[in-house]
């Protein structure tokens, strides 16, 4: 169920690895408890459903390499994620029959991450029970695969797009980096003629996706600059795993890319988390979709973070999309139906989700922190908060719209 939580400013207490980050001058949230008006009839889940469905054939047409954790959420089989453990614990993992599989080192957050393999017979579950039991101090998670915030086509009989990401944005401005957390970008896109496409993953070889190839064309519309695009996918089942994320990340804070764009949703993950704090502490900007689950789903991730920009989408007429996950995590509406994007056939088709607004977001963001910088970061949101239609109906910021509308819409 929906909770209205009591939060300060942006979102709640930071996590024990992250200082807390607060915009003093910014309205709160909802006192637990108030009532809070929604502008459409609240449908429980009418997004969850489908979100749910795409995670239920992901794991049956691909049960040697993913299962589901105890939620139901996909997970890459047999696979342990481990940081922040004692040489100590990890040798006891190693005499127990866990293999490590992979080791990456997040240089830009100081984090060690391990991928081990459970031993043959033993389920994944319980072995993370086990571990996590034997080593409290250590990070223990599974490696969840995350999906895509974009829920699809306009719903049946509804009208044509009003919006164009061909034409939405504003005057080009130079030096402007934005980075992207998706599957792979279509860089020959007409779409791309007036941006800088700087594409990562994969070992190198290309994978353009329609999502990712959508949500980039929305970042270039409104900056036309560059756009560090990471692809996590790389056309692969358990692509968008946590440990693939993980290096996306590094990548794009080893390039100094100070507001980067994620409009990918999943479960809490202890290790994401851990991530996504010691970047924001350092001075990052990140946003995310707030997912299409519907307005009483549980919260997803990254979007649901302590100081995650969080955002849900709005149709041309200002109105939330139903499907829209909404609460604490929602800091900012923006246009996420009645508008095209770029497709794989050097087209354009409709697309709707909370997918789509996020790059609105972050676009607008990028131009007020070229770099990683706290202070500057905090004052960039501040700004446009300030700048935000409201769109709740009572005053101030609500779990709804957040501070309300940015980017605009075409009515």
């Amino acid at each position: 169920m929906m909770r209205c939580l009591l939060f300060l400013c942006v979102l709640g207490a930071a996590s024990d690895t992250q200082a807390q980050i607060r915009l003093p001058t910014l309205p709160g949230l909802p006192l637990p408890g108030a009532t809070q008006s929604l502008a459409q009839p609240t449908i429980l889940n009418p997004g969850g459903d489908l979100r749910l469905k795409r995670v239920r054939q992901l794991i049956h047409e691909n049960r040697k390499l993913i299962e589901a954790d105890p939620n139901g959420e996909p997970i890459v089989r047999g696979e342990i994620l481990v940081s922040a453990a004692s040489d100590t614990a990890i040798a006891q993992l190693r005499s127990r029959g866990f293999v490590l599989e992979r080791e990456q080192v997040i240089a830009s957050t100081d984090i060690r991450l391990l991928v081990f393999k459970t031993p043959p017979g033993m389920v994944t579950r319980k072995a993370l029970q086990e571990l996590r039991n034997a080593d409290p101090n250590g990070l223990y998670d599974y490696n969840h695969i995350y999906l895509e915030s974009g829920s699809g086509a306009p719903p049946e009989g509804e009208g044509a797009p009003n919006a164009d990401a061909r034409a939405s944005g504003p005057t080009p401005r130079a030096g402007i980096h934005v980075g992207l957390i998706d599957s792979g970008v279509d860089a020959t896109h007409p779409a791309f003629s007036e941006s800088l496409v700087h594409r990562w993953g994969c070992g190198g070889t290309l994978h353009p996706d329609a999502h990712g190839t959508a949500v980039a064309s929305i970042l270039a519309a409104h900056a036309r600059a560059a756009i560090y695009a990471a692809d996590v996918y790389c056309g692969t089942p358990t692509g968008g795993s946590i440990d693939a994320l993980a290096a996306a990340f590094d990548w794009l804070a080893g390039e100094r890319i100070a507001v980067i764009n994620v409009s990918l949703v999943g479960p809490k993950n202890a290790l994401l988390e851990r991530i996504v704090g010691s970047l924001i502490e350092r001075g990052y900007l990140i946003v995310a979709a707030v997912g299409n689950d519907g307005p009483a789903a549980p919260p997803l991730y990254p979007a649901a973070y302590p100081n995650v920009v969080g955002v849900t989408g709005v149709d041309a007429h200002r109105r939330v999309l139903l499907e829209a996950e909404r609460g604490p995590q929602v800091m900012f509406a923006a246009l996420g139906a009645d508008l095209e994007a770029a497709d794989l056939k050097h087209h354009y088709v409709a697309v709707r989700g909370t997918s789509y607004a996020a790059p609105t977001v972050a676009a607008l963001l990028a131009p007020s922190l070229s770099l990683p910088d706290r202070q500057a970061a905090l004052a960039a949101i501040e700004q446009l908060a300030q700048s935000a239609v409201h769109l709740g109906v009572s005053p101030g910021r609500d779990l709804t719209y957040g501070f309300g509308l940015v980017g605009g819409t075409n009515r």
